[in-house]
């Protein structure tokens, strides 16, 4: 039986190996299908990351130490999908796809969430290369430049504030005259000088070369007038999709307590509702979607493990 078996192999899923098993546990293993790292291997350069600051460096590049060094601790590594996770009395069963399954008297879940994709021509060849889902993450690279946001909650208009502070000017696209974000969210939102509001209009193509995102070819739903918005960057807010399946049943339901975007609700020492089971990162209430954050979850969740199991034994 394992001590901890931990699914997923982004940030926080790495440092909860690394924590557990530099803490003593012998029998830990972390489940991910390809190579760990998570969605932070598809950044172009990393500069938001405390004590990393190499030019140039690539999320990829920045996460091949940790593989590195969670592993030099003892943490096992299987390239297996996780089915589902279940709790039989004091322990866990972790389901495998094939059908095998694996016992655990703890489990740490990193599974993540997926940006939603529009659709949108262009958005696939350009993501990345100035297409973003993260403002936090990517505003800086347009430093005193004009960018786009598309959404019309709360999360875009958050992000278009964030980025007016960068930005020389950003432009809100949203396809609706009016927006599902709060009113005070909108009310501030309109106040700021250098937001302009585009309504009635979607974003019919995203252009660009080989350098990345050039500008984005806008049309008028209520009109059909088209034009051409001359942008190096498009963050695009329309929400995600959280990867929870591995936390519910074989009827569908899901084993602990969800919030009602899907998300796992877990206290600040990450735990679930079910004793022994915790979950981390991007797929947890409130969570920042940064790697920082991530990582620090993993670590408490492990913190937390470590302590669990020595009580009970």
């Amino acid at each position: 039986m394992l001590d901890c078996a931990i699914i997923g192999g982004g940030p926080a899923g790495l440092t909860a190996g690394l924590y557990t098993t530099r803490g003593g546990l012998k029998n830990v293993v972390m489940f991910e299908m390809g190579m760990p790292g998570g969605q932070i291997t598809q950044s172009s350069e990393i500069e938001n990351y405390p004590g990393f600051y190499q030019h140039g460096k690539t999320g990829m590049d920045f996460m091949e130490t940790w593989q590195e060094q969670c592993f030099a601790f003892g943490l096992k590594h299987e390239m297996k999908k996780v089915e589902r996770v279940s709790k039989e009395k004091e322990h866990f069963v972790v389901t495998l796809e094939d059908g095998n399954s694996i016992e655990a008297k703890t489990v740490i879940v990193g599974t993540g969430s997926t940006p939603k994709r529009t659709g949108i021509k262009g958005e696939d060849e350009f993501w990345g290369r100035g297409v973003s889902t993260c403002a936090t993450c990517d505003g800086f690279f347009y430093k005193d430049k004009e960018v786009a946001v598309l959404g019309g909650g709360d999360t875009a208009l958050e992000e278009a504030h964030y980025l007016s502070n960068i930005c020389s000017k950003v432009y809100l696209i949203h396809r609706r005259d009016s927006f599902r974000a709060s009113p005070t969210t909108v009310d501030r939102i309109k106040n700021i000088d250098n937001i302009e509001i585009i309504t009635n209009t979607i974003i019919e193509e995203i252009e660009g070369d080989m350098m990345g995102v050039t500008g984005v070819r806008l049309k008028n739903i209520k009109t059909d007038e088209k034009s051409n918005l001359k942008v190096p960057g498009l963050f695009i807010f329309v929400g995600h999709n959280v990867n929870n399946s591995v936390l519910k049943d074989e009827g569908g339901n899901f084993i602990c307590d969800m919030s009602d975007w899907g998300q796992v609700v877990v206290d600040l020492s990450m735990r679930t509702s079910i004793k022994g089971l915790y979950a981390t990162g991007d797929m947890r209430i409130e969570a920042p979607k940064q790697v920082v954050s991530a990582a620090g979850d993993g670590a408490v969740a492990a913190l937390q493990v470590i302590s669990y199991l020595q009580e009970e034994s």
